[in-house]
């Protein structure tokens, strides 16, 4: 009788978190505790990356509880330098095969990772947005929820896609693509560049429906409108531009 072959185990996909912070002292233990503990597919192992990008409130104090947590590196900036350029850092200190934004206010939750990768694991996409639109949205201004809607049929006429949510925060990709877009943009901008550029090279963006709860001002909400302006901006520049 022939002997049947044992098929060879699948080596594990590592999946790098990429943790911008500035200013986040009142929710950061949570959101590393979400992280944590976040259910991810059979055969991921994750990193956590934590870029303490010039926060003045304590946060630079409240992780030093974490320097032994061998999941995560965490690095000190002295200035703010915006989140393009933390999520830039953070990459290329990455060590992973995936690369996952989360930002640290829980406007978007780790409960949610799982949905994010499964389609990395059946081999269906290099790319993976976490759609707001297709999934829940709590606690969005209504005008908050039309700029976002005036974003995406902007983007879907410029770039004939069916994106439904360019601005999500929860952008997941293969280090490779990552490291074939150039980002040269600053702050919030990142979100429509990197966007137009995958559209532009060819890229396939498969979406995921993920819960959202968005928070206000006071609870420490950055983004104001002319930041919103200049994300909305983006779409048309980075189309245009070569």
């Amino acid at each position: 009788m022939d002997e049947i072959a044992e098929s060879e185990p699948m080596q594990p996909i590592k999946l790098s978190i990429i943790v911008p912070i500035y200013n986040e002292a009142p929710s950061i233990d949570l959101v590393l505790k979400k992280i944590k503990n976040a259910y991810l597919p059979p055969n991921i192992i994750k990193e956590i990356i934590i870029i303490n990008d010039g926060s003045t409130d304590g946060t630079r104090e409240m992780l030093k509880k974490y320097t032994a947590d061998t999941e995560m590196r965490i690095f000190n900036q002295d200035k703010n330098r915006g989140k393009t350029q933390a999520v830039r850092f953070g990459m290329e200190r990455s060590s992973g095969d995936l690369i996952l934004i989360q930002d640290a206010d829980l406007e978007y939750d780790p409960e949610d990772y799982h949905l994010l990768l499964e389609p990395f694991v059946e081999q269906k996409a290099a790319v993976v947005y976490g759609s707001r639109f297709k999934g829940k949205i709590k606690k969005m201004p209504l005008v908050n929820r039309i700029a976002n809607v005036v974003s995406n049929i902007t983007l879907r006429l410029l770039f004939e896609t069916e994106i439904t949510d360019v601005h999500t925060c929860y952008k997941v990709f293969r280090k490779e693509v990552f490291k074939d877009i150039e980002i040269t943009s600053a702050n919030f901008t990142f979100e429509s560049e990197i966007t137009a550029k995958l559209l532009k090279k060819g890229y396939k963006i498969y979406e995921v429906p993920i819960g959202y709860v968005a928070r206000s001002r006071r609870e420490g909400k950055k983004i104001t409108w002319p930041k919103a302006l200049e994300l909305y901006w983006g779409i048309i520049k980075y189309r245009l531009k070569d």
